[in-house]
């Protein structure tokens, strides 16, 4: 079993940052979207330094995964740009990923997980119904891609 850990974002991840979230992003057919450029090229601008964070998965000292959780203004976490790399796809980093965000966001007393994304990421909406979000009618979003809005109450 590889040796994985979960740990924070540090700027040394930056390289990492991008190229995950870009891959699954172009992978999946999607075009790169303004907030998302703002959030991969500056995640200590449009996340970290506004209350959120980010965690990476590491696998043997590579980033192999990340999850971020942007602070939202009523105290909740928008669950953001989850991204496992191809070759660690099935190892549960996804889940472990998630997990870690939930148990963030309950520690800060936040009251809810919220996230946005497109009915063909089929294993991530699994995944997500599985830890136990359930949908939300749509709602407005800086996404063109997004047609799926789900929460999980804390």
């Amino acid at each position: 079993m590889p040796d994985i850990r979960i740990v924070p974002y540090h700027p040394h991840h930056a390289t990492a940052w991008v190229s995950l979230n870009e891959f699954w992003i172009l992978a999946g057919g999607y075009a790169l979207e303004p907030k998302d450029r703002l959030v991969l090229d500056d995640p200590e601008g449009a996340i970290l330094s506004k209350g959120g964070v980010i965690f990476i998965a590491e696998q043997d000292g590579e980033a192999v995964g990340c999850c971020s959780l942007m602070a939202m203004p009523d105290g909740g976490y928008e669950v953001g740009k989850m991204a496992v790399a191809a070759a660690a796809q099935g190892l549960g980093l996804g889940q472990r990923l998630l997990e870690t965000c939930e148990g963030h966001a309950r520690a800060a007393g936040a009251p809810y997980l919220y996230l946005e994304t497109n009915s063909a990421q089929t294993h991530a909406i699994a995944l997500y119904r599985r830890l136990g979000f359930v949908d939300l009618p749509p709602r407005p979003t800086p996404y063109a891609r997004c047609n799926v809005w789900m929460e999980k109450r804390l």
